[in-house]
């Protein structure tokens, strides 16, 4: 059932994984229009205030280098080899990301983005249409309308195939769901969150340790830093929108300097711009969703937050999403190059178990993130897991290793993760852990229960 119409296909989002899907289809031949709302990157600044930063790992690493951009990119992130837990009294606390000295790098949206647009623009079978409001998809006729807000006007035009990357609040994934037999969910978390910023030292450098991910574990709220390249920090305070504490309950300078003060004293030392960050930065939410199939035969296909959007706490929206386009060029290879309703709706069933898969890690690891790392015993279970994966690292691969360090299916390392847990759970039964967690008889019983699960 191959049917290459043609060569002309449309990328409605001009984000990092629309550039990067961009960007693949390029190099298999395909005439590809980038289709993007907002204006060039590289000329403004199209995130501020609302752009929680990147972690850049293993898998969206992966895809940048069969693109050959992942030491550019590397250049200009920063690595994170563990995370750095302060507590209410500015102790803190290292817990390290991998066995091996394994990083995740920091790394700013629109600076990537600028990257990725660099590297295409180059290409003769690329172009960018910036400004462009996408209003109107016809999945049938694979028609797009919308607005050109440079030319004030509209605009429409037909192409031989729909790519959806256009995030959470997909216009192509609101033309699909018209189509029979498609579901869709979304889920909103009950908490928001607000970017603020720690500046660079005096005379430039960081503040802070900036090869950590730095966490303030409040229960049911957080703050978070990740350094730039710039000596800076971004920081990402994670809170209910309404409640005890809320973002509904701080409405004026004197009730977040209070709030601070109480709960993150060593990072409000940090933020001489804290008021005017606070109240000028919008407060956004974070969702989860969920859709299938990804694709409407093979006229349209979803890929990216338009068809996964998760929250940002296992660091894999921007690596998920870069591994869709990677699996996607996969498949294309296999298909010789043809974009077949096969090969669509086979990306489609493939790649929905595991993004569902990582959806649910990602809310998980934000009680893990909020909660538990502020607790001596999760502390100790975190190192008795490392002790494991240090001298048996055949038996015992962490869940974080596998979803961050390697390219093992996110459906495969949730199983696993979930088998782990339950082992940890006897483990953490037995009384005077804090005592014997490091004697031969726990590491053995440890192993004989991996054995036998």
């Amino acid at each position: 059932m191959n049917s290459k119409r043609g060569n002309r296909v449309a990328v409605v989002g001009g984000g990092l994984v629309g550039c990067v899907h961009a960007l693949f289809l390029a190099k298999r031949g395909f005439d590809v229009t980038v289709i993007e709302r907002r204006g060039d990157p590289r000329r403004e600044n199209l995130y501020a205030g609302k752009s929680i930063n990147l972690a850049l790992s293993h898998r969206g690493l992966t895809a940048l280098s069969k693109l050959g951009l992942d030491k550019i990119a590397l250049s200009i992130a920063t690595p994170m080899r563990g995370r750095m837990m302060h507590d209410e009294t500015g102790n803190l606390t290292y817990q390290p990301y991998g066995i091996n000295n394994e990083a995740i790098y920091s790394i700013g949206r629109i600076e990537l983005n600028r990257v990725l647009i660099d590297a295409a623009e180059p290409m003769p079978n690329i172009r960018f249409l910036f400004n462009r409001k996408v209003n109107y998809v016809n999945v049938y006729e694979r028609l797009i309308a919308g607005y050109d807000e440079v030319k004030k006007e509209d605009f429409s035009d037909t192409y031989d195939y729909i790519f959806g990357s256009d995030g959470a609040y997909s216009v192509v994934r609101q033309a699909l769901m018209k189509t029979d037999r498609f579901n869709f969910s979304q889920s909103y978390l009950d908490h928001g969150y607000k970017e603020l910023r720690i500046p660079p030292a005096d005379g430039g450098g960081h503040r802070i340790d900036p090869n950590a991910l730095h966490i303030w574990p409040r229960g049911k709220y957080m703050l978070i830093a990740l350094a730039n390249i710039d000596g800076s920090f971004t920081c990402t305070l994670f809170m209910p929108f309404s409640g005890d504490p809320g973002f509904d309950r701080i409405k004026d300078a004197q009730q977040l300097e209070s709030f601070f003060k109480a709960n993150f004293p060593d990072a409000l030392d940090l933020m001489p711009n804290l008021l005017e960050d606070y109240f000028e930065n919008p407060t956004s939410s974070l969702i989860t969703i969920r859709c299938q199939p990804w694709n409407y035969k093979n006229n349209v296909m979803l890929i990216g937050d338009a068809s996964h959007a998760i929250v940002p706490f296992y660091g894999q929206g921007m690596n998920s999403g870069f591994e869709d386009c990677n699996e996607f060029d996969k498949l294309l290879k296999k298909y010789n190059g043809e974009l077949s309703e096969e090969m669509f709706a086979e990306f489609s069933a493939s790649r929905i178990p595991n993004t569902n898969a990582i959806a649910e890690m990602a809310v998980e690891n934000y009680l893990e993130m909020r909660d538990g790392t502020a607790n001596p015993m999760f502390l100790l279970r975190k190192r008795i897991e490392h002790k494991m994966a240090s001298k048996y690292p055949d038996q015992w691969i962490p869940k974080y290793s596998l979803v961050t360090f390697s390219n093992a299916s996110y459906s495969k390392a949730q199983a696993i993760g979930r088998k782990q847990a339950r082992i940890m759970d006897k483990i953490m039964l037995h009384s005077k852990i804090e005592e014997i967690w490091d004697s031969p008889e726990i590491e053995n019983e440890i192993l004989e229960l991996v054995s036998s699960s």
